[in-house]
């Protein structure tokens, strides 16, 4: 996986309808750089978002927010509690919610098992501002029943 280096957005033309820019993104990677990346982009589509470092972080993070989040996007092999782990506890509490993964390791065990062999939207890492838009818009938009392992036809793995 090549570094990731700090960098300026331009604003974009967002996709986003002014109800979803009220739309919250949580955003969970142990390592700050690309959480801190990954966070600053969905902010640039007009989102709000929050960040944990950690499962165990974003499950308190979760709970302590008052009003609903849209859309987990989560690193999936993570020291402690895993992406696909985290989804499935989040998901028990809030079943609409929308989970993309991201991973800068998408042949291990771990990611293909739990994300591309259950059709589940995966990111590989490394990826551009604009791939990160287009699946963050594609998931926000699904209905809710459809939120979780539907693929969108821009996601790695076998379609269904």
């Amino acid at each position: 996986m090549r570094p990731i280096a700090p960098q300026r957005f331009p604003r974009l033309e967002s996709d986003a309808m002014p109800h979803e820019a009220r739309k919250t993104v949580l955003v969970v990677d142990d390592e700050p750089e690309i959480r801190k990346l990954v966070g600053a982009m969905v902010t640039q589509f007009g989102y709000s978002v929050l960040t944990a470092d950690s499962g165990d972080h974003a499950l308190t993070v979760y709970s302590h927010h008052k009003a609903p989040i849209e859309l987990l996007i989560t690193d999936v092999v993570a020291p402690g509690m895993s992406g696909p782990m985290l989804a499935d506890k989040l998901s028990a509490i809030q079943p609409d919610l929308k989970v993309l993964y991201i991973s800068g390791y998408d042949n291990t065990h771990v990611v293909q098992k739990y994300v591309v062999e259950k059709g589940h939207v995966l990111l590989s890492k490394p990826f551009t501002m604009e791939e990160l838009r287009a699946q963050v818009t594609a998931l926000l938009r699904q209905p809710a029943e459809r939120a979780s392992g539907v693929p969108t036809g821009h996601e790695t793995g076998p379609t269904r």
